[in-house]
């Protein structure tokens, strides 16, 4: 005769579900506190934007666009990186300060591209975000723009 319950068994029982969503609530609240406290100004970050923002600029003054020219401000709580300052096309990308400032050497903003894309400084131009540390960026005379100092 069989029993009415088989030794194997399917399924989960009570406690095991308990324990993985208890489990999966833990990993929750610990994976929400290591991507909040990511609010520090990234210097990576900065360089693509003043990147993207200087090549919007060069590719303008290459088509004789009026947009050739690229200046970048300290707000309150961001950077605005600002292709075409003061004119139809004008374009802004921002990133978060988070306490950092801004310097410039080298140039005065905003700076004009010429029709090969160069920056009209004649030189080098540096940019410093300070805050914890110190990081430059450097647009170089043909244009390049590249992390660490000219």
């Amino acid at each position: 005769m069989k029993a009415l319950y088989a030794s194997e068994s399917s399924g989960f029982t009570l406690v095991e579900l308990v324990m993985v969503i208890t489990l999966i609530g833990v990993l929750s609240v610990l994976g929400i506190g290591l991507f909040a406290g990511h609010s520090a100004f990234s210097p990576l970050l900065a360089t693509q934007q003043l990147s993207s923002a200087t090549l919007l600029a060069q590719q303008a003054a290459l088509a004789g666009n009026e947009a050739s020219s690229l200046s970048v401000t300290q707000g309150t709580d961001d950077f605005v990186f600002t292709v075409g300052p003061g004119t139809a096309s004008e374009r802004e990308f921002r990133i978060g300060r988070h306490g950092t400032a801004f310097s410039v050497s080298g140039a005065t903003l905003p700076i004009d591209f010429d029709n090969m894309g160069r920056p009209e400084t004649g030189g080098n131009v540096q940019f410093a975000f300070s805050g914890e540390s110190t990081f430059t960026v450097c647009l170089s005379s043909l244009g390049a723009v590249y992390g660490g100092g000219c």
